[in-house]
């Protein structure tokens, strides 16, 4: 008996090395093969247990057959007797089918009277340590359906590289925490507030931004208020730098010059925007790279409040009225709090795109995030340090993810920067183009 035993211990040691070495080195082909069937079967048998422990069952009064017994103690005969009784019993929320992701898999709840998607939203971190998955993702999209998105483990660990971009104006810079690519479309979201503490990968993602719209024609101008040492490398592929508060609201003071001519020229040629325009007659958009935000709004005495005030209203009527002439705004800074003033506030209306990575104090966080979900204001202030380039973002399909920027080192970024230096628009023949004014109609009608 023994001798027959060992044979089997020993295949099924095999089996298993075998298995972890599969799901080791090539978990693609390990998950929807093995790993998802197993999963897949843990959900539907647990889920009464899991749900009943979320809080997300409910308790009904249903009707039941019930035996009543009745000695009859002369000739020691017991006659049972039924009746209906009315008792109380949990309803789990019916689920369909688990179907398999890139990195987790999904699955549609059935609410239950009463039960609205904030009641899992609530209950997601339970969900995920009760089937000991990374994370539990919830959406709903539509009434009386909730849709589970479970990722089995983080796929932010790892990253590959920088992919090449897209269409005009849209980015690839990291991936979601779906496994799918996170992209900047500023067409789409034209501005940005890009929130993070030191090291923690806010000027990473400005690397990767600038390696993916450096070929591209469009004029990109940085605000560096750090005394340009960030931008400065980047020099041969910017139109225009301002490294002072002083150069700063000359250079915005040009941007909203240029918004008037370009609102002229819609107006000309009855166009809403400049993509209405003919391909001939259309101006090149203007991409505007802010770092250290903070800085264009913070007074050392009351001499600078003048010109604080002109900048603050500078930035604010370009981020309101860029969109439709094609200047977008991409604003970065460590601390970005209510306490600057409400100019700051003001901007951050006007910015629909929120970036929050890993910072030093709660009042960023709730300047980047907390208008938007209290679940990802949570998320963001649980980013830890070891993770940098980690970052809450709110995506252009209204619900926030987690994301993290692929690696981007100053020296490719510096090197893009000198590769598509020859494309790099003139900055005085932006803001002051040259136009024949009898040319100007027959471009429009073609």
């Amino acid at each position: 008996m023994r001798d027959a035993l060992m044979p089997l211990l020993a295949g099924l040691a095999a089996l298993a090395a075998g298995l972890w070495a599969w799901r080791r080195f090539h978990y693609r082909s390990y998950w929807p093969l093995v790993g998802f069937p197993l999963m897949a079967v843990t959900i539907w048998a647990t889920w009464r247990k899991v749900a009943l422990g979320c809080g997300l069952t409910k308790k009904r009064q249903r009707w039941w057959f019930t035996t009543v017994p009745g000695a009859i103690a002369s000739t020691g005969l017991v006659k049972v007797r039924r009746r209906f009784q009315r008792v109380a019993v949990d309803t789990k929320p019916f689920m369909g089918v688990p179907l398999p992701t890139r990195h987790g898999w999904r699955v549609t709840v059935h609410t239950l009277e009463g039960q609205i998607p904030a009641d899992y939203a609530q209950a997601a971190e339970r969900l995920a340590h009760s089937w000991g998955v990374h994370a539990v993702r919830v959406s709903s999209p539509r009434p009386g359906r909730v849709v589970l998105a479970a990722t089995v483990r983080d796929p932010l660990i790892r990253l590959d590289h920088l992919p090449a971009s897209g269409e005009l104006l849209t980015v690839h810079v990291g991936r979601l925490e779906t496994g799918g690519l996170w992209t900047l479309d500023f067409r789409t979201v034209p501005h940005w507030i890009n929130a993070g503490a030191t090291q923690s990968g806010k000027s990473n993602l400005a690397n990767a931004l600038l390696v993916g719209l450096a070929p591209q024609p469009v004029a990109l101008v940085g605000i560096d208020l750090k005394g340009g040492v960030e931008f400065i490398p980047y020099a041969p592929r910017l139109s225009a730098l301002a490294t002072t508060r002083a150069e700063s609201v000359s250079l915005l003071d040009d941007l909203v010059a240029l918004m008037v001519d370009r609102m002229g020229l819609c107006r000309t040629a009855g166009a809403r925007n400049i993509w209405q325009l003919p391909p001939g007659v259309r101006p090149v958009p203007v991409v505007v790279l802010v770092d250290e935000l903070a800085e264009l709004y913070l007074m050392a005495d009351k001499s600078e409040k003048d010109e604080i005030a002109h900048t603050s209203t500078a930035l604010l009527r370009v981020a309101q009225l860029g969109r439709a002439f094609g200047i977008y705004l991409f604003c970065s800074g460590q601390r970005i709090g209510s306490d600057l003033g409400p100019g700051v506030t003001a901007l951050r209306a006007q910015c629909s795109g929120r970036i929050c990575h890993r910072v030093n104090d709660p009042e960023t966080a709730t300047m980047t995030l907390g208008d938007l979900d209290p679940a990802a204001l949570v998320s963001a202030r649980a980013i830890p340090a070891e993770t940098p380039g980690v970052a809450i973002v709110a995506s252009q399909d209204g619900q926030w993810y987690r994301a993290r920027s692929f690696y981007v080192a100053e020296q490719i970024a510096e090197h893009a920067a000198r590769t598509y230096a020859h494309i790099t628009p003139d900055w005085a023949d932006i803001v002051r183009p040259s136009r024949d004014g009898a040319d100007l109609p027959d471009l429009l009608s073609a």
